[in-house]
């Protein structure tokens, strides 16, 4: 979705396109076939929910046809893992390809053992700290998450990029959006975003699956696979969905 001389530029397919994408339903069911799959335009002709369905019906707010509306309900489901999974931009993870996911993007390693191994920040840690005391229940709206966290005016900074990087790294998703809860109980506002651990969606046992292979394996499963079912993409943009390892980003110094 480029922004082309301010205007947003939607990319897709007519309804009529054998191609297209008619119902949330058809787009489970697609996701679940390749895998992965982002959610705008990216460097891989075609690879996107966007190019899959029809421009005209983006934010029309209409759940039977609205692209927009049925990442809510994909999230909600929980058969498919949703969040900023392909260079920090939103996308889709079946399970059965989850395992493969957190096996290279965690290099192995749960996140206790991350911070242990000095390859997460203390920003990371204050927002993980608030699941792995409960790991497979606890569910954060995010404007409460950063609260917990210590984000804020008066606190930490760049919570939007640590949560960002938190999900390119398989540790959190988006569970749901939800409306937020007055004193009374009653909801209000727009909905937001409420996010969890993998684990959370499908258990530790499943999401760590893949965790008795090498990491660079479990990446080439994925490159393989992705050759397959997109065989125009070229190792450059594989390896741009594929995404790095936490000993290959920079992490920042911790404050003591």
């Amino acid at each position: 979705m480029p922004n082309e001389n301010g205007t947003w530029i939607m990319y897709g397919v007519e309804w009529d396109d054998p191609e297209c994408l008619h119902t949330v339903d058809d787009a489970i069911d697609y996701i679940n076939e390749v895998g992965f799959l982002p959610l705008f335009k990216n460097d891989i002709p075609g690879f996107s929910l966007e190019e899959r369905t029809v421009p005209e019906y983006w934010w029309s707010g209409d759940p039977e046809v609205d692209p927009w509306e049925w990442r809510e309900i994909i999230a909600r489901r929980g058969g498919i893992a949703y969040g900023k999974f392909f260079e920090q931009k939103a996308g889709f993870i079946s399970k059965e390809w989850m395992p493969y996911f957190a096996n290279y993007r965690r290099d192995g390693y749960d996140f206790d053992s991350l911070w242990e191994d000095g390859k997460a920040s203390a920003r990371q840690k204050k927002i993980m700290d608030l699941y792995l005391d409960d790991l497979m229940d606890e569910e954060y709206y995010s404007n409460e998450l950063k609260k917990k966290a210590g984000f804020g005016k008066e606190g930490e900074k760049g919570f939007d990029g640590v949560i960002a990087l938190l999900q390119m790294q398989m540790y959190l998703c988006v569970r749901d959006f939800r409306q937020r809860k007055n004193k009374r109980g009653e909801e209000y506002g727009w909905p937001i975003a409420v996010y969890s651990t993998p684990e959370h969606l499908w258990g530790y046992d499943h999401v760590t699956s893949a965790y008795k292979e090498k990491a660079d394996d479990s990446a080439e499963r994925i490159a393989e696979h992705l050759r397959e079912v997109y065989p125009i993409a070229n190792e450059d943009q594989i390896r741009n969905i594929i995404g790095l390892k936490p000993g290959e980003r920079k992490v920042a110094k911790r404050k003591k």
